[in-house]
C-alpha cells in the first residue's frame, strides 16, 4: 500500500521497553516483517516499532514452546524441528513473524487438518496502550457471563465489553475481533491485528513428533471432477484422524490453481524450470499435502504412489493415485516424497509461479500504464458445500465486468482469492467492485469475505467488514478499542477509522 510515511522507528528488546515507548508516543504501529496484505503494517504518520529484535525461544516440554514475537516461522520451524517437533498454523509466507501472525490470527494451507493460529496460541504477553503488561494463559481469564472482562486491579480497573454479532461458521475468520460467550481473555488479542495491545511473546502448543510430509500435483480436464475428488479426499482424511493407524489418506492440505492460474504457469515457463507438466486442456490443478508416519521413506512413498496394492506406512498413496485417476487426473502427476526438498521446492515454485506472476503483471501495469493501478484481490471463505457455486460466481463476476482475472488458494478450506490482472485503472475500480461482490455473496452463504489476511487499512476490506457485521457491530469493537485504548494510540485506523 503505497504512501506510507512514519516520523520515527523504535526497535525493542522486551515488553519494558514498548512500555516505554507507548509512553512517549501520540501513535504508535507494532509491525512484524511487514508482509499484510492489507496495508495494516503501513505507517500513517505514526511512530513505528518493529519486534525485529525479540526472538527468545524456549521449551517449556515436549508439547510447547515460548518464543518472542520477531522470530520468523520459518526460524520457529527450524527450532522445533531440532527435537522433530513442528508447528503446523504458520501462512505460506514462512518470513512472517510470530507477532504478526497472532495479530491477523493468520492461517495457511495446512488450516484444513490443523485450524488456524488461534488453536495453538495457549498465551501471550501483551503491553497494553497504557503501558501495563499482561501475561494472559489460556483458560485463567473467561468472560462474565453478561458479556465483559475485568482487566487490571485497583483503580486501574478497566471493563471490556464483549462485541454480541456472531462469527461465520467457517475454519477461517480474519475480521475484527474474536468474539462469543464465555470467550478466553487470550482470544481477545489474537487477531485484533494490533489495535488493542503490542504482543511481545507467546507460548504455542507444537506437534511433538513431525510427520512424514510428501506433496503432489495434479491437473484435471474437467472442474466439477477435480472438485468431486477434492471432496473425496476431505472426506478420507477426516476418517483418517478420527481413526488413527486405520490406513486412509491422510490430507493436511489442498490448494488449486484455476485455468488462467495454469495458464500463468505455462507463459511464464514455471512449469518447464520445475519440470512439470501441464496439460494444455488443463482447467484445474490441485497441490495436495499428505501426512504420513514419521518413518515413512522416500523410496516407500515413490513406490506406492506407482503401485495397485501396496503395504507399508506409505500405502494411502496408492489410495490417491487411484482417485486421481477415478476422477480424471492426468497422468503426469508428480509426487515429491518425505525427504525430497529438491522435488517439493520444484512443486512449490509451481504453486508460488501464480500469485508472482500476478504481482508481476500487475507492477507492469502500474508502470507502463498508470501508477494508480494497484493488486485487487478477494479474500473470501463459504462452507465448502457452497465451493462450487462461489467459483462460477466468480467466473460470472469477471467475465461480465470484462476483466481479466485469475484464482486461486485453499480449496480444502473454501478459502480461495480472485486476483484482478488489470490493463487499465478502469479495471482497478471495477474490480474492487468485484471483490465487494464476491464479499457479499460469501456473506450470504454463510461464509466471511475476509478469511486469513485481516482488514487492516483497506478501504474495500473495511466496507466488507461492515457489510458482515452491520454499522452495530463496528460500533460494539470501537467500544473494546474505547475501553483498552482510549486515546486511540494503538494502529490507529487499522480494522475501522478512528474518532
Amino acid at each position: 500500500m503505497p504512501g506510507g510515511h512514519a516520523p520515527e522507528l523504535i526497535v525493542p528488546r522486551s515488553e519494558a521497553d514498548v512500555a516505554c515507548a507507548l509512553g512517549t508516543s501520540a501513535a504508535l504501529l507494532a509491525i512484524g516483517a511487514q508482509s499484510s496484505l492489507t496495508g495494516g503494517a503501513t505507517p500513517r504518520g505514526e511512530v513505528l516499532l518493529s519486534t525485529e529484535r525479540m526472538r527468545d525461544f524456549t521449551w517449556i516440554d515436549d508439547a510447547r514452546v515460548r518464543a518472542g514475537a520477531g522470530l520468523t516461522i520459518a526460524e520457529l520451524d527450524q527450532r522445533v524441528r531440532e527435537r522433530d517437533c513442528s508447528y503446523p498454523p504458520g501462512p505460506t509466507w514462512t518470513g512472517a513473524t510470530l507477532g504478526g501472525t497472532i495479530a491477523t490470527n493468520a492461517a495457511g494451507a495446512a488450516t484444513f487438518k490443523h485450524g488456524t493460529t488461534r488453536a495453538w496460541v495457549e498465551g501471550v504477553t501483551v503491553v497494553l496502550a497504557s503501558g501495563e503488561v499482561l501475561d494472559l494463559r489460556r483458560n485463567e481469564t473467561k468472560a462474565h457471563a453478561d458479556g465483559y472482562f475485568i482487566i487490571g486491579a485497583g483503580d486501574g480497573r478497566v471493563r471490556v465489553p464483549i462485541p454480541t454479532y456472531r462469527m461465520p461458521d467457517v475454519p477461517k475468520v480474519s475480521a475484527g475481533y474474536f468474539a462469543a460467550p464465555a470467550m478466553d481473555l487470550v482470544d481477545l488479542f489474537v487477531g485484533s491485528e494490533g489495535t488493542l495491545g503490542v504482543i511481545t511473546a507467546a507460548t504455542l502448543r507444537v506437534l511433538p513428533r513431525r510427520p512424514a510430509t510428501c506433496l503432489v500435483f495434479a491437473t484435471f480436464p474437467d472442474r466439477r471432477a477435480a472438485l468431486a475428488c477434492v471432496t473425496a479426499m476431505r472426506d478420507e482424511a477426516r476418517h483418517a484422524w478420527t481413526h488413527p493407524g486405520c490406513g486412509a489418506l491422510d490430507v493436511a492440505a489442498i490448494e488449486h490453481m484455476d485455468a488462467r492460474s495454469l495458464e500463468i504457469v505455462r507463459e511464464d515457463g514455471a512449469d518447464r524450470r520445475a519440470g512439470v507438466t501441464v496439460e494444455p486442456d488443463a482447467v484445474l490443478g490441485l497441490l495436495i499435502t499428505v501426512d504420513l508416519p514419521p518413518h515413512t521413506t522416500a523410496a516407500d512413498a515413490y513406490d506406492a504412489f506407482a503401485s495397485s496394492a501396496p503395504s507399508g506406512p506409505a500405502a494411502p498413496l496408492a489410495r490417491l493415485a487411484a482417485r486421481l485417476e477415478q476422477f480424471g487426473g492426468d497422468a503426469n502427476a508428480q509426487l515429491a516424497a518425505p525427504g525430497d526438498v529438491a522435488a517439493a521446492d520444484r512443486l512449490l515454485a509451481v504453486r508460488e509461479a501464480v500469485p508472482v506472476g500476478v504481482n508481476r503483471r500487475v507492477a507492469e501495469a502500474r508502470r507502463t500504464i498508470d501508477p494508480r493501478i494497484d493488486k485487487t484481490a478477494a479474500d473470501t471463505i463459504v462452507p465448502f458445500g457452497h465451493v462450487e457455486a462461489m467459483l462460477e460466481r466468480y467466473d460470472q463476476e469477471l467475465r461480465s465486468r470484462g476483466l481479466d482475472g485469475a484464482t486461486w488458494g485453499h480449496i480444502s478450506d473454501g478459502n480461495v482469492h480472485p486476483n484482478v490482472i488489470p490493463r487499465s485503472y478502469a479495471d482497478v475500480e471495477s474490480g474492487r467492485e468485484a471483490v465487494r461482490a464476491f464479499g457479499l455473496e460469501a456473506i450470504r452463504l454463510g461464509g466471511s469475505p475476509l478469511a486469513e489476511h485481516g482488514v487492516g487499512r483497506n478501504p474495500t476490506k473495511q466496507q466488507l467488514l461492515r457489510d458482515l457485521y452491520g454499522a452495530e457491530g463496528i460500533e460494539q469493537m470501537r467500544a473494546v478499542k474505547r475501553a483498552l485504548d482510549p486515546e486511540w494510540k494503538l494502529a490507529p485506523g487499522v480494522i475501522f477509522p478512528g474518532p
